[in-house]
């Protein structure tokens, strides 16, 4: 089953040739990866973690012509950038959402379990949230739906997007500065991610189901 996850990912991230969108966008396309995931809900499936990886080698090996700090600047930037346009999606849109009718496809149990995940756990969503596809990008959204104060908000999402940008671009620049390491680059990206990543799938996983058992008792 490891090895199946781990050919999973890898087909998943060939799909995007990540060197070569860097070598020829540069920095803006990173950059807007980054704004992307954290701000816009359909760009969710972007492997983010693969260009700042990416990101961190090429300043290394000097493919991108700014210094690292230039570009975990810029990076952190357009994280910051791209939550408060979640957040401001999510105010908008959440009075319309507590006053919809539940369907198939959406019920406000939903709403309430994220409240209530907000309450006590939002500052795990906007900080290390930020290694997990799915809650990087809808987690800004669903602070503004439950109307999260934003000095908290903006505080947490900073915290979040320097540790997220940093771990990653730091990491690939140690990595491309040692070029015996190049043939497994691929393979450290994938290990990388997934050391990161399924201790919190499965703890966010166990809390949600809590929550939710919660929610249903309460109405009952």
């Amino acid at each position: 089953m490891k090895f199946g996850l781990i050919d999973i990912l890898n087909n998943f991230l060939s799909i995007f040739d990540v060197e070569a969108l860097i070598r020829y966008g540069g920095l803006l396309v990173v950059f807007l990866v980054v704004y992307g995931t954290t701000g816009l809900f359909f760009c969710f499936f972007i492997p983010t973690g693969a260009f700042l990886f990416s990101a961190g080698i090429f300043a290394a090996t000097g493919e991108l012509y700014y210094d690292i700090v230039t570009i975990c600047s810029l990076l952190v930037l357009a994280s910051v950038l791209g939550n408060l346009t979640g957040y401001w999606f999510g105010r908008k849109a959440g009075p319309l959402l507590y006053k919809k009718r539940d369907t198939r496809f959406y019920k406000k149990q939903h709403l309430a379990t994220a409240e209530t995940y907000y309450k006590k756990y939002g500052w795990l969503a906007l900080t290390l949230g930020m290694y997990l596809p799915i809650i990087r990008t809808f987690a800004p959204i669903v602070a503004g739906i439950v109307r999260l104060k934003f000095r908290r908000f903006i505080l947490l999402v900073i915290s979040g997007s320097l540790i997220w940008i940093l771990s990653f671009v730091l990491a690939g620049y140690f990595i491309g500065s040692r070029p015996f390491l190049k043939p497994w680059i691929k393979y450290i990206v994938i290990g990388f991610i997934l050391a990161v990543s399924i201790p919190l799938i499965i703890w966010t996983g166990k809390e949600l189901r809590r929550m939710r058992k919660a929610n249903k008792e309460k109405r009952q």
